[in-house]
């Protein structure tokens, strides 16, 4: 194993310390794994606090600032953050108009976020929560009971955050959050495995011409494993498996998301092949991201996220947002 850390035992805590010293917007608690806007909750706007293993870099800390999370609680990797982690941030980024939980689909992110919500309650803090669960690949996983939360969050984290800039109510940002939700859909490939620290060796062994159709971010199966095919046919394949459950018509927004280890280039050749089979099914790309926003510590591979978009969906995507890993209009 060949990374580029100190110890298997720092890893986290030594990136939160770089991350610290990178963006001085950022308020860094590495002690208890805590990542807030600097300068406090804003009072009278509602909260929004992510959080979940790390290793899925900038997910979500990357995406603290305006125009999107308030707070982001960051696990070990691929491991939940614990309920004390999500209150404290809860608390932080609490300016009276109440805090949005924003859980990706994973059963211990669930159950500890339910929990910090309740321990909120207990203090007077409301807390409505969102749970992304966007993976069209497989029903149910290793870790999960339901669809697993992939690149939805970012949509969700992009648009609510926006919602709650303009002042909107604890009801109305969590209603956006679950609205684009339901409107989005992902699928995964990976060409390639990755290393946790811990383990140090793959989390599974694909051979040399091999891949893994419908994975999800922290290595588990997906539908099958099969040969290495051309780009168009990858695109074919997610899409497919989209648009069974999602109309591919309309105003979409779209992400081509790479998986920690594919470069872009590749990811610019994968957009191109999705946008013209989009095109051939009849929907517009009206938005798009191409980049690595939620990924898999060094695997290769990428994710398909389409949302259909309205317009109040749209003018909320546009809206101002300065973070670590996204940022226009500012």
């Amino acid at each position: 194993m060949k990374k580029l850390i100190n110890s298997v035992d720092s890893v986290v805590t030594d990136a939160l310390r770089g991350v610290a010293a990178a963006h001085p917007s950022l308020t860094v608690d590495v002690e208890n794994k805590v990542i807030t806007r600097a300068g406090g909750p804003t009072p009278g706007k509602v909260g929004l606090v992510s959080g979940g293993g790390s290793g899925h870099e900038p997910l979500h800390g990357g995406f603290v600032g305006y125009g999107m999370l308030d707070a982001a609680c960051p696990g070990e990797v691929f491991t939940s953050p614990v309920p004390d982690q999500m209150l404290l941030a809860t608390k932080a980024v609490s300016g009276g108009a109440g805090v949005l939980h924003i859980v990706k689909n994973y059963t211990g992110d669930v159950l500890n976020f339910q929990l910090a919500a309740e321990l909120a309650d207990d203090e007077d803090i409301e807390v409505a929560s969102v749970v992304i669960d966007d993976d069209v690949a497989v029903q149910d996983s290793l870790y999960t009971a339901g669809r697993r939360g992939v690149g939805a969050t970012v949509f969700v984290e992009k648009i609510a955050g926006a919602l709650a800039e303009e002042g909107a109510s604890l009801d109305a940002v969590a209603a956006v959050a679950r609205e684009v939700n339901e409107r989005s859909r992902s699928f995964g490939v990976a060409l390639s495995s990755c290393i946790v620290p811990a383990a140090g060796k793959p989390t599974f062994e694909l051979g040399d011409s091999e891949i893994e159709l419908g994975i999800g971010i922290h290595g588990e199966p997906g539908r099958t494993r099969g040969p290495m095919r051309p780009a168009s046919e990858l695109a074919a394949v997610a899409l497919d498996a989209i648009a069974a459950d999602l109309p591919l018509d309309g105003e979409l927004l779209v992400m081509v998301n790479g998986m920690g280890g594919t470069p872009l280039i590749e990811l610019y050749v994968m957009y191109e092949e999705v946008a013209r089979n989009i095109a051939a099914r009849g929907g517009r790309i009206a938005r798009n991201l191409v980049g690595n926003y939620i990924t898999s510590l060094e695997m290769q591979g990428f994710s398909v996220t389409v949302c259909g978009l309205t317009d109040q969906l749209t003018r909320l995507w546009d809206a101002p947002v300065d973070t670590p890993a996204l940022r226009w209009g500012r």
